[in-house]
């Protein structure tokens, strides 16, 4: 288990990292289904919290898979069985998914988190085994940290059901303080190209649950052809807004940005909002499906929140992580915050608030993509003649 390059040439998501993101998937659109049955049953304040939680053991895991592979994938024999080990556990925290949010049971999701969390300490505890000096400390405090916030976590099971958000929280902060304590004296030599690559790729699955609403979207309205002229508005503003999520994520170079532990540990943990609200976007489009064909027991108002109001994080996310870092005076520096103001506005216009948010956010990237255009042809006359 010897650490990889900082600075490895060509340095890629291998076809065993894409093949545990995929797996993902799963757990991600179990996550999103539950929070659309809430919503459309006028539960959103409870479907809000418990999406927030499981979403949180979905990413949480995902994340310290991605970073210490991005240090330690050697590719050996033990190394991919491990992570299978782990999608494994993926697999059976989506299957417990529907019972912590309809029941409050969460037997199934926490064994599903623990057979990923110990297989994560079996992968430190070989860097453990093959490292000496601060390295070695810092492994072993990963295996610490992880043992000791998942003996925390038991109290899910045992516990009262009304301390179960205030659990959640304390236990939250205590699994993200895990690396913060354990790097300390040493600091792991992830990638700053394959760790943004990898937060892309992860990026583009969620977008693609809100692609699969839009989906839904059309195929309700051949199914519904009485509503069909109310939801073909519904496909194409779902489809701008996640046309334009993706366009305002991956225009700017964000590797360049991530050359200290502080700026990546502020950019990592800040993506739990990020890939919380793009899967939003798409649960937030099936309940306004559904309550447009008179499924869904909430106010067109309500409907519209749920589209316009995940995307305005994503947006605002976006901008304070890393697009505000490349852009140039107070025009470009206002275009996302005031493209999010303008996006939560479209939520009062009734049936057409989808549409009008989706126009709303591509007409921001033409305004980035314009002032951008600008900013460049001004550099290159002010530069000096060769």
């Amino acid at each position: 288990m010897t650490a990889r390059e900082r600075d490895e040439a060509h340095r890629v998501a291998s076809p065993l990292e894409l093949f545990f993101d995929l797996c993902f998937v799963v757990a991600i659109a179990q996550a999103g289904v539950q929070l659309v049955h809430a919503v459309a049953e006028a539960h959103a304040a409870e479907g809000i919290l418990y999406y927030a939680m499981v979403f949180f053991a979905i990413w949480w895991a995902w994340m310290n898979f991605s970073w210490f592979a991005s240090a330690y994938d050697n590719d050996d024999v033990l190394y991919r069985v491990v992570t299978l080990i782990q999608i494994a556990g993926v697999l059976v925290l989506a299957a417990g998914v529907s019972e912590a949010f309809e029941d409050h049971d969460f037997l199934i999701v926490w064994l599903g988190y623990v057979i990923m969390r110990l297989a994560l300490t079996i992968q430190w505890a070989r860097v453990a085994r093959t490292t000496e000096g601060a390295e070695r400390r810092t492994a072993l405090r990963y295996v610490g940290g992880v043992l000791l916030c998942q003996a925390g976590w038991l109290g899910l099971l045992l516990l009262p059901g009304s301390v179960t958000p205030w659990l959640f929280l304390v236990l939250a902060i205590a699994e993200m303080s895990v690396p913060l304590y354990a790097e300390k004296d040493f600091n792991t030599s992830w990638h700053p190209r394959h760790i943004s690559e990898r937060y892309g790729l992860f990026t583009i699955i969620v977008l693609g649950e809100a692609i699969a609403a839009a989906t839904i979207a059309v195929k309700s309205g051949i199914d519904e052809n009485d509503a069909l002229g109310e939801l073909v508005p519904i496909a194409a503003g779902g489809l701008l807004i996640v046309f334009s999520a993706w366009w305002i994520y991956f225009v700017v170079p964000i590797h360049a940005h991530l050359r200290t532990n502080r700026q990546s540990f502020l950019w990592g943990y800040g993506h739990y909002l990020i890939f919380a609200s793009a899967a939003a976007i798409g649960a937030g489009l099936e309940v306004v499906v559904e309550q447009t064909v008179g499924k869904a027991h909430i106010s067109t108002l309500s409907a519209s929140a749920a589209v316009t109001l995940p995307t305005a994080l994503y947006l605002l996310t976006v901008w304070v992580l890393h697009a505000r870092y490349f852009k140039t005076g107070t025009t470009q520096q206002l275009v996302l915050p005031s493209t999010a103001l303008a996006v939560i506005l479209c939520t009062f216009l009734g049936h057409w608030a989808v549409l009008a948010a989706g126009t709303v956010t591509a007409l921001s990237v033409a305004a980035g993509v314009v002032l951008g255009a600008r900013t460049d042809s001004r550099g290159k006359a002010d530069a000096p003649a060769v």
